[in-house]
């Protein structure tokens, strides 16, 4: 699992801006993601999008669904790219497992929150989450407006 200090200081490649606000994250971990390399190229163009992206779990490994990745038309001239191919998570066999048990948990899913350089590697940071209804969000926003409010005043 991340600690929130490590999430803060890291450039984002993609990230899915609307998972933080669509659902109550409750625990997260950090994924390698298998790529080919023309969707390395598109990485670094920044083509990558995570909207509607989530994890599903089959045969004890973990896969990233719904990503896109955009082709460059000069990057993969002898490969026929998937945008929308599932790539593969590496991840733990204890992390696949708690992954696995919370998902099983009624109202709980996992989703992908952002992707990330760490070295020459893209990592995916992964959330186990339960889905907020529409009532919570208002109260979110309302809390969220009288914070900017209150950080106006002080200013």
């Amino acid at each position: 699992m991340n600690s929130p200090k490590k999430q803060q200081n890291r450039p984002a490649i993609a990230r899915n801006r609307r998972a933080r606000f669509d659902y109550a994250i409750e625990s997260t971990f950090e994924a390698g993601v298998v790529l080919q390399g023309w969707e390395m190229k598109s990485i670094r163009a920044g083509k990558a999008n995570l909207s509607d992206t989530y994890v599903t779990l089959r045969n004890g490994e973990a896969f990233l669904v719904g990503s896109r990745i955009e082709p460059l038309p000069s990057a993969s001239t002898h490969v026929t790219p998937d945008a929308t191919r599932s790539r593969k998570l590496l991840l733990h066999a204890r992390e696949i497992a708690q992954i696995g048990q919370a998902v099983q948990t009624r109202g709980k899913t996992c989703i992908a929150l952002a992707l990330f350089w760490r070295g020459n590697y893209v990592k995916c940071d992964i959330g186990i989450a339960t889905g907020r209804k529409q009532y919570d969000k208002r109260e979110l926003i309302k809390k969220r407006d009288l914070e900017r409010e209150q950080a106006r005043r002080m200013s």
